[in-house]
């Protein structure tokens, strides 16, 4: 059924799946508003050689730019891993209504050796803003990405 967020979930996970197969780490993102994709995002660290090249940060950037806006209040983001601290960072700096993800930043570390042991969660406890967030959905597909 359309405009789940098991919905949109699949479609963060299958850019995720297109970003593995271009030759970069097994992330990807989208911006809902409105009941409609505006904008979507994969991970490119490797084929842009840009450590900061995430789908989250690229989208809130990419977007807010594009609409000449700094407030994502009404729009959903949906990604296929829980965000590191700089896309968190990102997501409160431009008030991201809400999150949704798939695979957690515990599982992660479980999964992959990761320099930044801080989640998420963590970023959003100690800010002003907080998004909604809406963990794990689509859960076992987000982790079949790393196997």
């Amino acid at each position: 059924m359309a405009n789940t967020h098991e919905y949109w979930m699949r479609q963060a996970i299958e850019l995720a799946r297109a970003s593995k197969i271009a030759g970069n780490d097994p992330f990807g993102a989208l911006l809902v508003k409105d009941g409609e994709v505006v904008m979507t995002a994969t991970n490119q660290i490797h084929t842009a050689t840009d450590p900061t090249h995430h789908p989250e940060i690229v989208l809130v950037r990419d977007y807010c730019r594009q609409e000449g806006i700094t407030d994502l209040k009404d729009v959903t983001l949906y990604t296929s891993c829980e965000p590191c601290v700089m896309c968190s960072g990102a997501m409160v700096w431009s008030n991201l209504g809400r999150l949704v993800y798939s695979v957690s930043h515990e599982q992660l570390l479980g999964i992959t050796a990761s320099n930044i042991q801080l989640s998420s969660g963590d970023v959003f406890l100690n800010s002003p803003w907080k998004p909604e967030v809406i963990p794990l959905v689509c859960n076992e597909e987000g982790l079949r990405l790393f196997s």
